[in-house]
């Protein structure tokens, strides 16, 4: 939830190794991957790596950038689908963010790096901070744009919700609480935007 140049081009060296990088993070944590181990899972050397990249601190935060391009990606996805109908939007954030919840069981990435990265001088945490708060604003003004009048406490429970659903699966499994996530998503946003918006999802 890699980047590659247009149709069977090899991908360039920098790009490779981001998301290689991105993989392995993924799987075995940032603290659990070192570089050499990156650059030979990419096809490359250390010294490749590090001709793009000042260091693992570095990568990490291209890593965490290239996260945030996706989400931006998919947000453009789903307001294609419903231009100019934001409440059909906001549901189909909620069945997006059902999704991520079940992918693979690995929770959000941003968080994870946050876990890891205990350091707040870390250059990362300030594009996890960025990250979030951009996620959550702009789910706000999906919820104004909706007609919601408490927008703002809307967007913060979806938020919580979402985070905790992630969490939850990463700890009892996508069988847990987080199973219901649209069930749920939806009956939170019915409670503030009433019954009308509470929207049938397809089985």
């Amino acid at each position: 939830m890699e980047m590659e140049d247009c149709g069977a081009t090899r991908a360039r060296p920098r790009d490779r190794i981001v998301g290689t990088a991105r993989d392995l993070f993924r799987r075995h944590g940032i603290r659990g991957i070192g570089v050499d181990a990156i650059a030979e899972a990419a096809g490359s050397n250390k010294m490749t790596l590090y001709r793009h990249f000042d260091s693992k601190d570095d990568l990490v935060v291209a890593c965490l950038r290239a996260v945030a391009a996706d989400a931006d990606r998919l947000w453009r996805q789903f307001e294609d689908e419903h231009p100019g109908d934001p409440m059909a939007q906001l549901h189909a954030w909620i069945r997006l963010g059902a999704q991520c919840v079940g992918d693979d069981g690995r929770g959000c990435d941003m968080v994870n790096a946050a876990v890891e990265l205990a350091d707040h001088n870390h250059p990362a945490r300030s594009v996890i901070e960025e990250f979030k708060t951009a996620q959550r604003d702009r789910l706000a003004q999906l919820c104004r744009d909706a007609g919601v009048d408490q927008a703002d406490l809307l967007a913060d429970t979806l938020t919580l919700l979402l985070e905790g659903a992630r969490v939850s699966c990463q700890s009892v499994g996508a069988e847990g609480p987080a199973a219901r996530f649209i069930r749920m998503g939806e009956a939170v946003v019915a409670s503030f935007a009433g019954e009308t918006a509470l929207r049938p999802t397809p089985a």
